[in-house]
């Protein structure tokens, strides 16, 4: 049990232990070296990105690139919120958290982790309007309404951290302090408090659970409509560039969306399984997203490829 102090005659929980992620002592220096690998590229793959969209006049007006360069600066601090103290779990270092410590991990993690949700929504939307709706798209999705929706994100996903932060500190915690998990997290949490968590599981379903459901059925309503679109284009090349765009777009909403639906749904539950579904899309969606994006998108691979050789965006018109 962690450090306790004794107010009126309840025993108040002043920090919380991480047991962290089950593993194998044996596998210990593996996974430190793993997950800090890991970490480093995502802070640099997300970087370039960040880097690239900025630098590059042919990207940093346009709104699909302008939430790309979003996601890559959200990626690098959902990366920093969760995978350094991940990273502590496999070293001699102290697993404990203080209370403060805890609450504003799950604030940043919620708050981070919303907003991207939200974003992934609006990345869709956006890609549902330049497919869809092509000869529309420069009014409807212009820079100023992007900056108005990425805004909007920003502020709904810190709504949403705050009251989920408070909902679940405003209970009593004054026995057991061993949170198993790897970062402090709602379910987790939950199971150590001295008071009825039904109210919080409730919001928990309510909030995170349906909210993202409902924006991964928005994001595949949107893809299917973006499918029957490309499948009305008559040219091969046509068909095969916005595939490309879109398909790696749904694979990182998939791994992103599927594990947190999985764990969000049933908060109530706990399964030894919920630890490495977690780690998809706290450590492995941050890591794919500049690979992804990078990999099967012609312009910022040529914006890449000018940045690289430290050639404007114009000199490729001169």
């Amino acid at each position: 049990m962690g450090k306790t102090s004794n107010t009126s005659l309840d025993t108040v929980v002043t920090d919380f232990i991480l047991l962290g992620l089950s593993h194998p002592p044996r596998l210990r220096i593996l996974l430190f070296l793993l997950f800090f690998i890991i970490y480093i590229l995502t802070q640099l793959g997300n970087l370039l990105i960040l880097l690239t969209v900025w630098a590059d006049p042919k990207l940093h007006t346009r709104p699909m690139y302008i939430l790309l360069g979003v996601l890559s600066f959200l990626d690098m601090w959902l990366s920093s919120v969760i995978v350094p103290r991940l990273i502590l779990d496999f070293t001699p270092v102290s697993k404990r958290i203080p209370f403060g410590g805890c609450v504003a991990q799950l604030y940043f993690f919620h708050f981070l982790g919303s907003t991207q949700c939200f974003l992934y929504t609006l990345m869709a939307y956006d890609r549902y309007l330049a497919i869809c709706q092509p000869l529309r798209y420069p009014t409807l999705m212009n820079g100023r309404l992007c900056t108005i929706l990425v805004a909007g994100a920003w502020v709904a996903g810190s709504v949403h951290g705050s009251i989920q932060a408070t909902l679940t500190f405003r209970l009593p915690y004054c026995g057991p302090n061993q949170v198993d998990y790897f970062i402090c997290d709602i379910p987790a949490v939950l199971r150590l408090a001295c008071a009825d968590t039904t109210v919080n599981e409730l919001v928990t379903f309510v909030d995170i659970g349906v909210v993202a459901a409902s924006c991964f059925m928005l994001i595949l309503l949107s893809y299917a409509n973006i499918v029957h679109a490309i499948l009305q284009i008559h040219t091969a090349d046509g068909r095969r560039r916005a595939f490309s765009t879109c398909g790696s777009h749904l694979t990182v909403v998939t791994v992103y969306y599927v594990p947190c639906i999985f764990i969000y749904l049933r908060a109530g539950s706990k399964s030894p399984l919920d630890g490495a579904v977690a780690v998809f899309y706290t450590v492995v969606t941050p890591l794919l997203n500049p690979l992804i994006y990078t990999l099967r998108n012609q312009e910022v691979k040529s914006a890449l490829k000018r940045l690289a050789s430290g050639k404007g965006a114009g000199s490729e018109n001169k």
